[in-house]
């Protein structure tokens, strides 16, 4: 079992940047691939980014490539999404999301566990 809590969110202009960060807690943590997904209002929540168990390997989003970059400390316990040069469009919940792969996957289906969100608003 792991429990994730997504923090960093907040109100920011376009142009700025922010840091997610998501603490696990719970056995085995480095052994899960860890991705973050987001969701506005009336929309499906969906994929942004992705990293493999030990971090070789990153997947993102088109919309996301260049601006975006996930990171994790697995000492820590703790998965990053650093994201600059923010656009109102990416206002959205963002949660980060735990699977037993160890390969980052795309697709919602594909993680086990997820946290409870955190907000991010970008204003014009």
């Amino acid at each position: 079992q792991v429990q994730l809590v997504e923090s960093g969110g907040g109100l920011v202009q376009a142009g700025d940047s922010l840091r997610l960060s998501c603490a696990a807690s719970g056995r085995s943590f480095s052994y899960y691939a860890m991705g973050w997904f987001r969701q506005a209002p009336g929309k499906e929540r969906e994929f942004v980014a992705a990293i493999n168990w030990d971090g070789t390997g990153t997947y993102y989003a088109n919309f996301v490539k260049g601006r975006f970059t996930i990171s994790r400390d697995n000492a820590k316990n703790t998965v990053y999404l650093q994201m600059n040069s923010l656009k109102p469009e990416d206002t959205a919940a963002y949660y980060c999301a735990a699977s037993r792969g160890t390969i980052g996957a795309m697709s919602r289906g594909e993680y086990d566990y997820w946290g409870q969100g955190t907000q991010v608003t970008v204003s014009s």
